[in-house]
This record gives structure tokens, sequence and C-alpha cells, in this order.
């Protein structure tokens, strides 16, 4: 359904949001960003501010629906990305919804983390690799645009997430070489034990308790499954240094992302798990060390 608007109209609503904006403390940009997913509006376009002199603008929504969007932002503050239904993500615009975590930027360098171990042994290039937690299939897009002779394996206990995923998969064309399993973790994946190139999860990784203290657009409106990693934020990431070894075959690749101040505890269970060598913590772009990687020696 599409719906159709003056420009001069569309204009002025621009004004008044982004006055609202300043008056929440919400980057008056947030406007730009919904006016250009759900308007078809350009940067360009809206920084120059031509689009006032169209005489119509179709708008995806009715023009109500779009300004009781914005008022959710305002009032609710409901994440901008919900509002809009997309996110750009690397090279990709992926789908999202409240049943899904928003993909963050800093979890893009896994992709090039992926990239940077199979460098060292092209061999991972080829075969299976699985994304756990899949979420909104974002690491798994990731995959399977870098190793386009791969077969990525996508997991999530939530059948909500995983219809986001797949749509996203179909959307960006990846719909034949990325397969997806509603699971807990490896548990889908058994018939893959000792085969995978590599295993990559973002995992939730936050203490219960600090869950709770987040801003309210995640604690408000971002999944908790996603986000509550138990009682020290380190259950999940356990499980997956324990069971990992079964699935990974010799010199397959684990890695993970993980909050600040987690690198030692996350560097001890790998070591002492015993089946890891080449055991490496990397920082993101702000300095963050935000995840750890390690090869498989032995099952």
């Amino acid at each position: 359904m599409t719906c159709e608007i003056s420009g001069l109209n569309l204009w002025q609503w621009r004004q008044e949001a982004q006055a609202s904006a300043i008056d929440a403390a919400i980057l008056p940009s947030e406007v730009d960003w919904l006016l250009q997913e759900l308007a078809g509006l350009d940067r360009l376009s809206l920084r120059l501010e031509s689009f006032k002199y169209q005489s119509r603008i179709k708008l995806k929504i009715p023009f109500l629906e779009l300004k009781q969007r914005w008022q959710q932002r305002i009032d609710q503050r409901v994440p901008i990305q919900y509002l809009a239904g997309s996110t750009p993500w690397r090279t990709f615009t992926l789908s999202v919804s409240p049943a899904v975590l928003i993909p963050r930027p800093e979890t893009e360098e896994l992709i090039d983390l992926a990239i940077a171990a199979t460098i060292l042994n092209p061999a991972l290039k080829t075969g299976d690799w699985a994304d756990l937690g899949t979420g909104s299939g974002a690491i798994a897009m990731g995959l399977a645009d870098v190793f386009p002779n791969a077969i990525i394996h996508a997991v999530d206990c939530s059948s909500e997430a995983l219809a986001i995923a797949q749509q996203n998969a179909q959307n960006l064309g990846f719909g034949d070489r990325v397969q997806f399993y509603q699971g807990n973790w490896l548990e889908p994946l058994e018939f893959l034990k000792g085969k995978l190139s590599g295993l990559v999860s973002n995992p939730p990784y936050i203490p219960s308790q600090m869950v709770r203290e987040l801003q309210p657009e995640v604690t408000n409106h971002e999944p908790h499954l996603a986000l509550d990693g138990g009682s020290d934020g380190l259950d999940c990431i356990r499980h997956l240094v324990t069971m990992a070894p079964n699935y990974l075959r010799i010199g397959g690749v684990w890695m993970v992302e993980m909050m600040a101040g987690q690198a030692d505890a996350v560097t001890r269970l790998l070591t002492d798990q015993g089946s890891y060598g080449k055991i490496q913590i990397h920082r993101d772009l702000a300095g963050v060390e935000r995840f750890a990687t390690a090869i498989v020696l032995q099952s």
C-alpha cells in the first residue's frame, strides 16, 4: 500500500519532528532515517531540502502512521531501526523487528576476522560455517557474502527471529546458501559433528542485572533472550566453548563477540577446555576488547 503527500507538507512535518527530537534529546538525523526508508528520499534531497518542491511524494505507509511511529520514538524510546523496519549492516540493508536484536556496527568486524582466519588457512573458505543465535541473520549474510563457496548454517531458538533472517536471505540473494534451523545452539547441527570449518556467534553476554539497567531503547524494546547471558554474562559463551570442539574440524576456527571486561575470563575458559590453540583477543574500532578467536587443535 502506498500513500501520497505533498513535498511541502512533508517538509513542514520534518521541521516539527526535528524540533521534537531536540527537545527529547534524540538525534534530529533520526527523522531523516525514517524518511529515507518510508518516503524513499535520498540523503542529498534531505540535506538540500529540495524534496519540498515535489508535488507528490509516495509514502510506504499512511502519513498518520508515519507521525505515530515518530511519536513512539519520542514517547516510548522505540529504536528508530524498528520503526523504519530496517538497518544498514556492512554492504546490506537488513529487515529488523522487535523479534531480533538490532545488528551493531562493531559486529561487522566478526566477518573481517573470519576472512583473516581463512587467509591463514584457505581450506576454511569452503565447507560448512555456523552462525549460532543468528537473530536477523546479519552474521550469516556476511559469511555468505565473503565465502561464496561455503554453506552457512544459521541457528536460532526463536521462530520469529528465523522468519526475519529467512526474509533477509531471500531479499539479498543468499537463500540457496544459507540454511536455517530452529533450536538451541549446536543441537540442530548434530549431522555436522567434526565437519564445521568455522563457528561464529554474537551470543547473549550481558549480565542479567545489567540488562535491566541499559538505556530504555534496549531494556524496553530489544529481546532479552538475545541480551541476557546469565549472572556473569558468560553462560552462553561457556556452552559454546565446551561444545564447539565436537563440531569443528581440526583447524576449524571458533569466534565470538563479548562485552568489555570479559576477555580474561573467556581466555581462561578456552585455555582450560584444552582443545584450543592460537587463542586471541581482538579489539573493536573503539579499542574495546570485543572478540575472541581460537583454533581447534583436537576434538
